[in-house]
């Protein structure tokens, strides 16, 4: 007990080991997985991301007038909701034309936002697409 005392003691006049964050911003990983970026004119509409994504964080929904596109047959729009992402970039891995159509960024993701309802419109879009 007494060397505990003792260390205690010591590490009130040792420089801390942390990073002081809000003054001293933090460097990003090379590696960081950030949001995901979509292309629309690069998109073959194959849903591959769609089957691969593990929270079903993106969706393609038919839509009246889609955006017009040679590629898009189906008339789909693609929707993409950052709150259900888990950013482990499998739909990324899926898709068959990888940094064209769809790619991760350096981008932070849109954590800590408070909003009750923040996904209502992503619950109807849902039900668009059974």
């Amino acid at each position: 007990m007494l060397t505990s005392f003792f260390k205690a003691l010591a590490n009130l006049f040792k420089t801390p080991k942390t990073i002081d964050y809000p003054l001293t911003p933090i460097a990003k990983d090379e590696k960081y997985r950030g949001v995901i970026e979509y292309n629309q004119d690069e998109c073959i509409y194959c849903l591959k991301c769609e089957k691969a994504c593990p929270p079903g964080a993106i969706l393609f929904v038919p839509v009246d007038n889609p955006p017009i596109n040679e590629k898009n047959k189906k008339g789909l729009k693609y929707h993409y909701n950052p709150h259900l992402c888990i950013y482990c970039s499998e739909c990324v891995r899926a898709c068959p034309k990888p940094q064209e159509a769809l790619w991760q960024s350096n981008k932070k993701g849109h954590i800590g936002i408070k909003d009750d309802k923040i996904n209502d419109d992503w619950f109807e879009l849902e039900e668009l697409k059974k």
